[in-house]
């Protein structure tokens, strides 16, 4: 199984557009956002993916996204998500709550851990957990996102023009 991580999309609709027609034509269907999404229309966009959502510190309404969340059939975990898929356990934040990443990384009991916030695109390990942020799509020069081939572990940084 493949899944797709963004984070820090900032309402920059035609990006996201550009990115989720990316992953259908890759055959992506899973869709993990690390959070900064701002406005409830950036939600909608995912409305044809199994889309899992994380609040950031730039998402205010925060009432607003999680109807829209909820209205697509989505899933909210609000600043933290944990998943299992193909056996991995996969968690992701925003970033912005430091003492939470930090944890979250000294766990030691997560395969991926992935966040966003800074806007720099990273893979680093930290015990078993390989920590990844995927970039971002806004106030960044190479707006990027990664697919994770969960099996097989293949990461992907794919830049969206």
């Amino acid at each position: 199984m493949k899944i797709a991580v963004l984070s820090d999309t900032h309402n920059q609709k035609a990006r996201v557009r550009r990115a989720l027609d990316l992953l259908r034509d890759r055959g992506v269907s899973v869709v993990l956002h690390c959070g900064d999404i701002e406005d409830a229309p950036i939600v909608e966009l995912f409305r044809d993916f199994t889309a899992h959502f994380v609040l950031g510190n730039c998402d205010w309404d925060r009432t607003a996204l999680a109807e829209t969340i909820e209205e697509i059939g989505a899933t909210l975990h609000e600043n933290f998500g944990h998943l299992e898929m193909d056996g991995k356990q996969i968690a992701f934040v925003h970033g912005h709550e430091q003492k939470l990443l930090a944890e979250l990384e000294a766990a030691d009991c997560y395969d991926y851990l992935f966040h966003g916030h800074t806007h720099v695109a990273a893979d680093r390990r930290r015990g078993r957990t390989r920590v990844i942020n995927p970039g971002a799509l806004h106030r960044v020069r190479e707006k990027t996102f990664v697919i994770l081939d969960v099996p097989s572990g293949a990461v992907e940084s794919v830049v969206v023009e």
